[in-house]
């Protein structure tokens, strides 16, 4: 019996107000979430972010594939006056060409060097005139070859940049992730609010034909002389109080919807209810899982990684500021010219082409060291943060894994003290009834009654809540005793020595 009383007391609010609530819109905490995840400014410019940096990778990935490009030149016409230096004479020259261009270009992702095969295919009318003596030349002509472009003695940009650009991707992912659990967490505090709203309203309700009741017995005594007629009038004023105070929590409730309805991006105008079941089985949580499976996963630790690699990754360029490089370049073709398009490589000829050059520096004045010492302690500074991190992870897991032993004991507080209150003010109530009892000593103990039912599910919801806070700050959900993030995708702890 004393079970279905606790029970009813928990869904009183919902069957209330679903009574109430005809057109309204009924808003369940995960159907509140899908609003708010559609309708939030800050996870649509996450989201956006996210975007942005998944497409900046999907270009790199994509410039490491083969380029294809073609250029053509239809026509180019030219008539100019020269001077020829081996017999000092000058001379006109007439040109007429056609061409086109098609090259491979290959990058080389391990070496960071590039291949290409190019290929040119033309057609070319000179005429030059010189002292009256006119030469020209027709003929179909291509060049065909293939080249390797190699940086030496540094670092791999390529590899570099594709590398930054993942880990900026990451770190868009893991953005959004926090979002979400961020907005998890302060939508599911602003729906509880509403639902406390409710059923102070509801209670205050209750109190209200309670006390209502209590006004109609005592002026029935007091008209047939069984009572004082003062015990009216502060019958009056109790029940006019509870009629305010229902007024008050009406207002409140109001609040609490508008808050909760732009948070999550709704119209402020609709009206809505919304409806949950608090009960809730307390658990057994293991500390030491908590911990490991928060060390584990935990998204600010990788993004604090991230930042350590990051300026890793910045320290490269510092030290190729001044550094001692080669590049090489091997290229070897062949080439042909004819008349007859069918006989362009009738007499070929091979153009090899092959070169080494260094960079070699001598003295910057210290730039170099002073650069590097600087982001030395950038990375310092990143690992120091990364250890800070670490700590107050387990120290705030610690605080929640207590904060949930010492909810626990007061779940049973308050719903003791609920039973305690409900058997109190039934017992006054009959000796109210009797004439034993004044309606100002009643009403204490129906206030009492309304105050540890508040209480009752009040603790309920700190509970739920701290499950929550546990959740978001280990990332494992000890409700369902599973990881929120698969353990596929949890990168191991890096090393930040």
């Amino acid at each position: 019996m004393k079970k279905t009383i606790i029970i009813l007391s928990l869904i009183c609010p919902f069957l209330f107000f679903q009574i109430e609530s005809q057109g309204q819109t009924i808003l369940t905490l995960e159907k509140s979430m899908e609003i708010a995840v559609t309708n939030s400014p800050s996870i649509q410019s996450t989201l956006l972010n996210l975007e942005r940096a998944t497409e900046n990778l999907n270009a790199q990935r994509a410039a490491l594939k083969s380029k294809f490009a073609l250029s053509v030149n239809p026509i180019d016409y030219s008539n100019s006056r020269k001077f020829d230096s081996r017999t000092s004479q000058w001379f006109t020259n007439e040109v007429i060409n056609s061409s086109g261009t098609f090259r491979v270009d290959q990058p080389i992702l391990a070496t960071d060097g590039k291949l290409s095969l190019v290929n040119t295919f033309g057609w070319q009318s000179n005429t030059s005139d010189n002292q009256n003596v006119t030469t020209s030349n027709k003929a179909f002509l291509n060049n065909l070859y293939l080249s390797l472009s190699q940086p030496l003695f540094t670092y791999n940009r390529t590899k570099t940049a594709v590398k930054t650009l993942e880990l900026n991707n990451e770190t868009a992912m893991l953005n959004y992730s926090m979002q979400r659990l961020s907005l998890e967490r302060m939508v599911s505090q602003l729906f509880y609010n509403v639902y406390m709203a409710q059923m102070s309203l509801t209670i205050r309700d209750d109190e209200n034909v309670n006390t209502q009741k209590s006004y109609e017995i005592i002026k029935n005594k007091v008209d047939a002389g069984l009572a004082a007629k003062e015990q009216l009038f502060q019958a009056e004023v109790n029940l006019l109080t509870a009629q305010s105070s229902k007024a008050s929590a009406r207002v409140s409730l109001e609040s609490a919807k508008d808050q909760f309805k732009q948070y999550i991006g709704m119209d402020i105008f609709e009206d809505i209810s919304v409806m949950t079941d608090i009960a809730v089985t307390p658990i057994d949580v293991d500390g030491k899982k908590a911990l490991e499976h928060g060390l584990a996963s935990r998204m600010e630790l990788r993004q604090r990684q991230i930042s350590i690699e990051t300026s890793q990754f910045d320290m490269l360029p510092i030290i190729a500021s001044n550094e001692f490089r080669g590049d090489m370049i091997l290229s070897m073709g062949v080439s042909g010219d004819n008349p007859n398009l069918g006989d362009i490589y009738a007499k070929p000829t091979k153009s090899p082409h092959y070169g080494i050059t260094f960079n070699i520096p001598i003295f910057d004045w210290g730039q170099r060291a002073a650069q590097i010492r600087a982001q030395d302690a950038v990375i310092n500074s990143q690992k120091l943060n990364y250890s800070n991190q670490n700590t107050q992870i387990q120290v705030d897991i610690r605080q929640v894994v207590r904060n949930l032993s010492n909810l626990k004991a007061q779940i049973n507080i308050a719903l003791q003290n609920q039973k305690n209150s409900q058997l109190t003010y039934d017992i006054n109530l009959e000796r109210f009834k009797n004439g034993d009892l004044t309606s100002m000593d009643l009403n204490l103990f129906q206030v009492q009654l309304s105050n540890n039912k508040m209480a009752y599910a009040q603790s309920l919801i700190n509970y739920r809540l701290e499950l929550l806070n546990l959740k978001i700050q280990s990332l494992f959900d000890f409700t369902t005793n599973q990881p929120v993030i698969p353990e596929q995708y949890i990168k191991p702890k890096a090393k930040n020595n």
